[in-house]
C-alpha cells in the first residue's frame, strides 16, 4: 500500500469519533486528492459518508498527504502563502475551515 493511502486510511478511521453534528445545514461534498490517494466526503447535518470518486463535489482540494497530514493532526493552519505557492489547491478554499470543524479540528 502506499504512503499517501495509509494516511487516508489513518485519518478516515479518525473521522467517526471526531464528527460534530450541525456544523453543515446542507449536503456539501469534499474530493480530497492527497499525492496519489484521493477520498471524497459527504457531510450532512447529522452524518457523513464516504463516498466514491464519481460524480460533482462542492470543494475539491488537491495537496500532498503530509500537508494534509500536519493540517489534521499537528494542527497546522495553512496560510495564503499555501495556496498561492501550490502547496494547497481548492476551488472552494472557504469550505475547508468548516469540514475542519465538523471534525472537531478547529
Amino acid at each position: 500500500m502506499h504512503e499517501d493511502q495509509k494516511v487516508v486510511e489513518a485519518i478516515t478511521g479518525e473521522m467517526g469519533t471526531l464528527f460534530c453534528k450541525g456544523v453543515f445545514t446542507d449536503r456539501t461534498v469534499f474530493r480530497f486528492t492527497l499525492g496519489e490517494a484521493s477520498i471524497t466526503i459527504a457531510i450532512s447535518a447529522d452524518s457523513y459518508t464516504l463516498e466514491g470518486d464519481a460524480g460533482k463535489a462542492d470543494c475539491s482540494c488537491r495537496t500532498s498527504a503530509e500537508m494534509f497530514s500536519k493540517i489534521w493532526h499537528d494542527g497546522y493552519r495553512p496560510g495564503i502563502m499555501d495556496f498561492l505557492g501550490g502547496a494547497i489547491n481548492s476551488d472552494a478554499p472557504l469550505l475547508l475551515p468548516q469540514f475542519l470543524r465538523a471534525f472537531g479540528k478547529l
